[in-house]
C-alpha cells in the first residue's frame, strides 16, 4: 500500500478543504397554507403532505406512548421474574456440602 513520504500541512489541507461547503436546504411552499416548508416533508403549520391531509400525533402524546409501554414491559419483566419457580433448599448442594452435613448431625 502506498504511503505518503512527508504529512501534509495545514495549508495544502485547507486548501483541499475550501470548497467543503453546507448548502441551504430546499424549500418549497405548502399548497395548502402557503408557509415554507422543507421538501418532501408534512407541512408543520397545518399537517398536511403533496394536499393531502396527515395524521400528525402530538408530541406530548407520543412520549407518553412510549413512557407506558417501558413500564408495561418492566412489569410483565418482574411477573415472569416473580413466576420462575425458585431452586429447592438442598437440591443444588454439592456432594461435599451433603457429607459435611450428614457429620454435623
Amino acid at each position: 500500500m502506498a504511503v505518503p513520504k512527508k504529512r501534509t500541512g495545514h495549508s495544502a489541507q485547507g486548501k483541499r478543504r475550501s470548497n467543503w461547503k453546507a448548502t441551504k436546504p430546499t424549500l418549497t411552499t405548502c399548497p395548502n397554507c402557503g408557509s415554507a416548508v422543507l421538501a418532501h416533508t408534512v407541512c408543520t403549520a397545518c399537517g398536511t403532505y403533496k394536499g393531502k391531509p396527515v395524521r400528525l400525533k402530538d408530541q406530548a402524546a407520543a412520549a407518553e406512548e412510549v413512557k407506558e409501554t417501558k413500564k408495561a414491559k418492566k412489569a410483565t419483566k418482574k411477573a415472569n421474574a416473580e413466576k420462575a419457580p425458585k431452586a429447592e433448599e438442598g437440591v443444588n448442594e454439592t456432594p461435599a456440602e451433603e457429607a459435611s452435613e450428614d457429620k454435623a448431625e
